[in-house]
């Protein structure tokens, strides 16, 4: 079958699968709830601490150890209060003049230690994050919030510095609150490398068993949770050392699930009775960034990219839709700028630098980049030879380097591919141990969400600026969406500031994630909501008599 009829086939099943079969029936031998989930993951986690973690795995983890205060709606609203729900916070209640919200704490909401959850703990939790000396690159998305006081016990007060349409989305969105009696005697500078982000402690109705990193990481339910025991007794991620070793797993019934697949991968799933594909909404996006500081001498800027000739012609060079369709056949998203598409003032008429080859050459020249006999270019002397930071945890961005590569090589650029596993491949993008990146930015689900990307003040160590791009008028017209009540003006803030950042070509946008998983049809998964296929896990459910005594197979026995 060709594969864009396999494609069509499947998208259908995963729809259903996604949305349709919220519940076990009872021919399908509903049961007490029980199971364990096995995640074959081609990526570790870098850290267990919510407001340190920078992967994807430690922001799986984050979501389903801890809690915010209120939880977001499926509609993903963004302004004001409506559509959230409940969670820690059992109700709130609002000041006159929208400058503060006074939030109750659920008295019945323990910490896994058995702790009650208090309000002094929303406190410590904001201090924290907005610490320096922890270095969180979550700290911007909290400017806003001016402060937490205790009222009571039960009653935190959140404070804002001026009346926003999205003060509440920034302190219940953006803030995990965490156990001030565990973290509050270890210096916020050491607590990326304690026990406590290694053996995390949180409210959320799943409770953490173990890390083995590189090999294992398992949660299991919570069964005294305030919110309800987990429908799942355990998840478990399986780390394999890339996406085709994860794959096997999948095949060999060592695994249930595989988050991110193939096309040849979903190829090869779809003669399998016991096997379906799910697609799941994304708020990711993957752009080839170029590094504005020096690889090797940070302070300094780069002798490449810090002239934007150069970044646009790199940009020109580069046959964005013919690599699409080389690495995703069909089912590609193309990128249209510094946000995925699915974002709500997402704009994707922006003006980017067209593909032209001879255009690039001809911007090379004049930046005295001058073609070699060797064909690569040089400039008094020196060769424009770059090396491209990739991770070996993601398939799709390791075919692209090699496209890459080649682009840039009959350009004149000669590009060395520095494949990394995840763990390291944060390190050196974090680090800025680079010249370009294959980079993978998840964002929030409103505008603002930018600034922890893109922002002039999150430039490492205080957000996820890992290009040292600074752009004032990005960070002007980003103010100006996120203050705006009106959803119209905020949508037209937001263009004009991402048309910016595509003006000064930091980056060439490849692709939207668009992403189909695989899994065990034994599994009843609810609808998933676009920050996280993970969000509602705790209601995943597998019927007792399709359920696997998993240490008997595969993984083996859980290490003491």
């Amino acid at each position: 079958m060709h594969f864009r009829r396999i494609l069509a086939c499947w998208a259908t099943l995963a729809i259903a699968g996604a949305c349709g079969r919220g519940e076990p029936s009872s021919a399908a031998g509903a049961a007490p709830d029980g199971g364990t989930l096995v995640i074959a993951e081609p990526g570790d986690a870098d850290v267990l601490f919510p407001p340190l973690t920078v992967s994807i795995v430690g922001h799986q983890i984050a979501d389903l150890l801890y809690d915010h205060l209120a939880e977001i709606g499926d509609g993903m609203q963004t302004i004001g209060d409506q559509g959230f729900k409940p969670q820690l916070a059992d109700h709130w209640t609002w000041a006159p003049d929208s400058m503060s919200v006074a939030f109750h704490i659920d008295p019945r909401a323990r910490w896994h230690d058995g702790v009650p959850v208090r309000a002094a703990d929303v406190r410590f939790s904001l201090d924290l994050y907005k610490n320096p000396k922890l270095g969180s690159p979550v700290a911007p998305l909290l400017t806003n919030v001016d402060s937490v006081s205790v009222k009571d016990s039960l009653t935190a007060v959140a404070w804002f510095h001026a009346k926003t349409p999205e003060s509440f989305f920034n302190i219940v969105y953006q803030l995990w609150v965490l156990p001030q009696h565990l973290l509050d005697t270890i210096p916020p500078e050491k607590l990326a490398t304690s026990e406590a982000a290694r053996h995390p402690v949180g409210s959320g109705r799943f409770r953490f068993v173990r890390w083995e990193p590189g090999s294992r990481l398992e949660i299991v339910a919570d069964t005294g949770n305030y919110r309800g025991r987990a429908r799942l007794d355990r998840v478990i991620w399986a780390i394999s050392p890339d996406n085709n070793a994860a794959f096997t797993q999948i095949l060999s019934g060592d695994a249930d699930m595989l988050e991110n697949a193939t096309p040849d991968q979903l190829k090869a799933a779809a003669g399998h009775a016991g096997l379906r594909p799910f697609l799941w909404p994304s708020l990711q996006y993957v752009f080839l960034g170029m590094n504005f500081r020096d690889a090797t001498h940070s302070a300094q800027p780069s002798p490449y990219f810090a002239d934007v000739r150069v970044r646009r012609a790199l940009s020109m060079a580069i046959d964005r839709r013919a690599m699409l369709r080389n690495v995703f056949d069909s089912r590609g998203a193309i990128g249209y700028g510094p946000f995925p598409a699915s974002l709500a003032t997402a704009d994707t008429s922006l003006r980017l630098p067209p593909y032209d080859p001879a255009y690039a050459a001809a911007l090379l020249d004049s930046a005295g980049w001058a073609a070699g006999a060797n064909g690569v270019r040089a400039k008094n002397g020196k060769p424009l030879a770059v090396r491209l930071l990739v991770p070996t945890s993601s398939a799709f961005r390791m075919s692209y380097a090699v496209l890459v590569q080649d682009a840039l090589r009959k350009a004149g650029i000669k590009v060395d591919i520095d494949a990394e596993q995840f763990p390291s491949f944060v390190a050196k993008q974090t680090a800025g141990n680079f010249d370009l990146v294959l980079a993978g930015y998840g964002t929030d689900p409103n505008a603002g969400g930018a600034k922890q990307n893109w922002g002039s003040t999150a430039v490492p160590p205080a957000g996820f600026n890992y290009l040292h791009y600074r752009g004032p008028a990005f960070d002007a017209l980003l103010d100006s969406a996120s203050s705006s009540f009106d959803p119209a003006k905020a949508k037209a803030y937001a263009a004009r500031a991402y048309q910016a950042v595509a003006d000064d070509a930091p980056g060439v946008w490849l692709y939207d994630v668009v992403s189909f998983g695989i899994i065990s049809t034994r599994f009843h998964m609810p609808a998933m909501r676009a920050d996280g296929w993970w969000q509602h896990l705790a209601d995943w459910t597998v019927p007792a008599d399709a359920r696997i005594p998993r240490d008997r197979i595969g993984l083996g026995a859980p290490k003491p």
